[in-house]
């Protein structure tokens, strides 16, 4: 027992993976292991084999039949007594005991309107289900890119908060210095090692949050928790700004619009199929076998096994179904009409969010560039007014109030940088090109 708690660690510890991941290696990752990805390629196999069964009704079909009947009260005939010198009409049964039959039967169809419609339907039935793995995956990669993005501003927070700690230590430092010389008082050591500890606080709940968002993103990659990820991107105001209103969108672009049009074009195959419904069925059928009569259980004997052969043909018409054919018509009808509202509705809400977002991607760059430059304007009144402390020109208050503007300046800029990634996303995400 002490050997297997020693020895399971080390083992767990060997089956943990590092991934090193861009933000297209974490898209294509989940594409492979996000399990609503997974689900959907399996949905497809599941069309095929559908597709295969349609397939398999207008194939010919064969079968072999051994049967045996035993005639133990055969059935009774009347026939005239005249054949044997008498009157009237004789009862008496010409059953042969035991019948044995060896058949091979083929049946072919050779007209059925459903099943035609259905073979012309498979087609635009795979791409259907191709289309819903893309719908999918988008919805998956658009999460990827807000999270992914997210934990790399996180850094670049992180970032910031150990410059202002490394700051506010070397401040700090400075000003026990001047404590010790007589120039500062110890009030103004304590309000900096009470910034310095909230600095630190508000830097462990950033890598707590960081670490949520690390957990959130490998279940939604399909990656297992134990595994170590590691995101090898990194975010540039340039690179938010690149791609922005360079083309103009259109609905064909979108995924969920190209998936619409393949569910009006099945909806349009089904009110073929039940249309077609109302036409008859043509079928042809062939039987070629063997038949044994014997007064005695003798087949595996020596004795005549006589050939059979015939072939037909099945016309089956509808006359009257209950109105079931009539309903099953009109309610595809509906379902067309229906696709056909979600397929206007969507073209109205694609407006929308382009529209929508044109304008937020445009605000969000503008406030961007602006906590940007106020955040650069921050640290250089905080570092003027660092020089002015030191030199004794300075009160300890305008240190202050430089280091909380400053802070204040970055939250900003933070807010601001993620804002605008997200406004991207969403750009991209409306105007098809994500």
């Amino acid at each position: 027992m002490l050997c297997f708690v020693m020895v399971a660690p080390m083992v767990n510890a060997q089956t943990e993976t590092t991934h090193a991941f861009s933000i297209q290696q974490a898209v294509e990752y989940a594409k492979k292991n996000n399990v609503q990805v997974k689900n959907a390629l399996l949905d497809i196999q599941i069309q095929e084999q559908t597709n295969k069964g349609i397939t398999a009704s207008a194939y010919p079909t064969i079968g072999g039949v051994i049967s045996y009947t035993n005639n133990i009260e055969g059935p009774t005939q009347l026939f005239p007594a005249a054949l044997f010198g008498g009157t009237g009409y004789m009862a008496g049964s010409f059953a042969i005991k035991h019948n044995a039959n060896a058949l091979l039967q083929l049946q072919q169809l050779l007209f059925d309107g459903q099943v035609f419609v259905g073979l012309q339907a498979r087609d635009a039935s795979m791409e259907f289900a191709r289309k819903n793995v893309d719908v999918t995956e988008e919805a998956i990669k658009v999460n990827i890119y807000k999270i992914y993005y997210q934990l790399v501003v996180s850094k670049t927070q992180i970032d910031l908060l150990d410059a202002n700690i490394e700051r506010l230590e070397k401040l700090k430092h400075d000003v026990g210095e001047m404590f010790k010389n007589g120039f500062a008082e110890r009030l103004d050591v304590d309000k900096l090692d009470v910034q310095l500890v909230n600095l630190k606080t508000e830097k462990q709940k950033a890598l707590n949050t960081v670490d949520v968002g690390y957990y959130g993103l490998k279940t939604l990659m399909g990656m297992p928790a134990k595994d170590s990820l590691i995101l090898t991107d990194k975010i540039a105001d340039s690179d938010i700004k690149t791609g922005i209103l360079a083309d103009s969108a259109t609905y064909t672009d979108r995924q969920d619009y190209q998936y619409l049009e393949i569910l009006r074009r099945l909806n349009q195959y089904n009110i073929k199929r039940y249309k077609l419904a109302y036409l008859p069925t043509l079928a042809g059928t062939a039987t070629y076998g063997k038949q044994a009569y014997r007064p005695k259980f003798t087949f595996f004997e020596k004795g005549d096994w006589y050939d059979l052969f015939n072939f037909g043909i099945n016309l089956s018409v509808p006359i009257f179904s209950g109105f079931s054919k009539d309903a099953k018509l009109k309610q595809s009808r509906i379902e067309l009409q229906k696709t056909e509202n979600n397929i206007n509705n969507l073209k109205l809400s694609i407006d929308n969010e382009v529209a929508s977002a044109k304008l937020k991607i445009k605000s969000a760059i503008e406030t961007m560039d602006f906590q940007k430059r106020n955040m650069e304007l921050a640290e250089k009144v905080y570092g003027q007014t660092k020089k002015k402390f030191e030199a004794g020109l300075g009160s300890n208050t305008e240190i202050n109030t430089a280091q909380t503007d400053l802070k204040t300046a970055q939250t900003s800029y933070i807010q601001a940088l993620y804002d605008a990634i997200i406004a991207k996303v969403d750009f991209l995400k409306a105007t098809g090109k994500l």
